[in-house]
């Protein structure tokens, strides 16, 4: 409906906006100024009647019946109006205080040859009625003014509602006019393709696969222009510290510890997430991601999950944490915490460098150029539905045993497609995703930097506790197709997934800090040196989707849940699944004979 968009151009805030309905799940405060006089203004969770279904719903119907404020706005789509008008009617009959009706999206409404007569709704509903389209700003000031004269009013409107029903009837026949044609034929067409059985899921998967091939090709080169001027960056930095008198150990632990850590997770998170979150967010502000939950709403209820967990699944695939924050659009806490406790098994874009790094060197080694990039997209969408797929089967799971009940309804209003704000969305994306994520990945990689650098650099009869821990995971690895090596990387890397193959590189070389990425025809030979195969390959990227998720998920999770249990629970069910999945590759392979 808009509403957050209009509380963004009001305040000049950045509450999350997005072209489907249901995106705000907890209140934002704000104030802005009109005509020298202060106002504060706030953005409630969207609901369509005065009978909340959510936590979030009875929020806004507990606000709206207190009175608590001077002037109500009630933002309704003026292209839905048979079901906003009775909305707006039944508010209207509850609501003891000014209210004002914001008629937005009428850009959209005129391009569907829908007419509304604005003044006679207004004086049908016995109060002010402003048309706005707030994407453009259009009527914003308008809707100002509609406020101002309503809060310097001396008394509430006077209103004999009567039946909402038949009034919200009685309105839309009088005041809504279409010129006779398919109002929606356009988006009818489309959908015809985008939501049918025989192409909406190719087409999604396509649409996917042109997103990670983009992201893959490029990220590449920023990812090491970031890294070399990190690398310059740490040398000056030694070279200062040194000068200005600090032990050589002090510095090491500050330079090779925790700046290296914190350098790598920057340069390898941050152009991906920069190319995935807008490209993402594209696909939202043009009305397309509702069309993938209801492609995907048969999949999800088949496995006793709600319709919704689709779009906190592809969220997954930029932060699982951000996914995770995303689930409490679900209204169902059963259903919401089902799929907080799957979404860990969507690899998230901490996770893919790693992941294509090793389908690089052991599965297209041999092709180079377009063919290479699209071969290795290609494969990463092969196991990020393989991934997918497992989601479900946890869901459904967890659905039969510890989360048992009846799945709700799932009523999710397909938007209007509309051309994407481009300038919005990439600054939107990345203020709101990208910074977000990246800030929350820093605070934690800075301690895991310390960790790493005191277990490499502290030794015990001659070894270093590193290879001490790598001794002692070794049998329990190699019954899972993987090393000690391997196994500590993915536990000191809890805090960060973009630091597990370095993490690796550095105890397979004895380095005494994190090793930067060399070319692929030097690491492929680093790895096949130390037994890497195949079968590693395919063991290693199953392990790297299917492990417990990073420190900060698991911060989320807790602070959504409020619950140990349900914590511990997302980190074992991915990690126990990861674990049986890559002893059965490992045990199939040695009796077929495949190294």
């Amino acid at each position: 409906m808009g509403k957050s968009t209009i509380f963004n151009s009001f305040t000049g805030m950045h509450q999350h906006t997005g072209n489907w309905t249901g995106k705000t799940v907890e209140n934002a405060m704000g104030e802005y100024t009109f005509h020298g006089r202060r106002y504060s203004i706030l953005d409630l969770p969207g609901t369509y009647s005065m009978t909340p279904s959510s936590a979030e719903e009875k929020a806004a119907c507990d606000y709206i019946y207190s009175g608590e404020y001077d002037v109500l706005v009630i933002v309704i789509d003026a292209v839905c109006l048979e079901r906003n008008l009775n909305f707006a009617a039944d508010i209207l009959s509850s609501s003891p205080s000014r209210a004002i009706v914001c008629l937005n999206l009428i850009d959209e409404a005129k391009k569907k040859g829908i007419s509304v007569d604005v003044d006679k709704m207004s004086e049908m509903l016995g109060v002010p009625v402003t048309a706005t389209a707030a994407r453009n700003g259009k009527g914003l000031d308008r809707l100002k003014f509609s406020i101002e004269s309503a809060a310097e009013s001396d008394a509430p409107e006077k209103r004999v509602i009567g039946d909402p029903g038949a009034l919200a009837a009685q309105v839309l026949s009088a005041c809504c006019k279409t010129n006779g044609k398919a109002a929606d034929l356009t988006d009818r067409r489309i959908d015809k393709a985008l939501l049918s059985k025989r192409f909406g899921i190719p087409i999604m998967l396509l649409l996917l696969l042109g997103i990670f091939w983009i992201t893959i090709v490029g990220a590449n080169y920023p990812s090491q222009l970031l890294s070399g001027l990190f690398s310059k960056g740490g040398g000056v930095l030694k070279e200062l510290l040194l000068g200005a008198g600090a032990s050589e150990r002090l510095v090491s632990l500050l330079i090779d510890g925790v700046y290296t850590t914190l350098t790598w997770v920057v340069s390898v998170m941050l152009p991906p997430m920069a190319i995935f979150f807008p490209l993402f967010t594209l696909l939202e502000d043009s009305g397309y991601l509702p069309r993938i939950a209801f492609n995907l709403d048969s999949c999800f209820r088949c496995a006793g999950a709600h319709g919704k967990q689709s779009l906190t699944t592809a969220m997954g695939f930029g932060c699982n944490a951000c996914a995770v924050t995303g689930c409490r659009i679900i209204d169902s806490p059963r259903e919401r915490l089902i799929a907080m406790l799957t979404n860990s098994f969507i690899p998230c874009n901490g996770r893919f460098p790693m992941i294509i790094s090793v389908i690089t060197i052991f599965f297209c080694s041999a092709l180079s150029g377009v063919g290479s990039s699209l071969a290795k997209a290609s494969i990463l969408l092969l196991f990020i539905v393989i991934a997918v797929l497992m989601s479900l089967a946890a869901s459904k799971l967890l659905s039969k045993t510890a989360l048992k009940g009846q799945r709700s309804s799932f009523v999710l209003e397909l938007p209007p497609y509309r051309k994407p704000q481009i300038g919005k969305v990439i600054v939107r994306s990345i203020f709101d995703r990208t910074l977000f994520v990246l800030l929350r990945a820093v605070v934690v990689a800075a301690p895991a930097g310390l960790v790493i650098w005191l277990l490499a650099n502290v030794s015990v009869g001659g070894i270093s506790l590193i290879s001490h821990f790598t001794e002692l995971l070794d049998p329990f690895a190699s019954l899972i197709g993987l090393d000690g090596a391997i196994l500590a990387a993915f536990i000191l890397g809890f805090p960060a997934n973009e630091i597990v193959l370095p993490i690796t590189l550095m105890i397979y070389m004895q380095d005494l800090t994190l090793t930067e990425l060399p070319d692929v025809t030097s690491l492929s030979a680093i790895l096949s040196s130390h037994g890497w195969t195949p079968v590693t390959a395919v063991c290693v990227i199953v392990f790297s989707m299917f492990h417990f998720p990073c420190s900060t998920t698991c911060l989320t999770i807790y602070k959504e849940t409020k619950s140990v249990k349900w914590t511990l629970l997302s980190i074992a069910l991915p990690f126990v699944t990861g674990t049986l999945l890559c002893a059965v590759i490992n045990a199939v392979c040695f009796i077929a004979g495949i190294a």
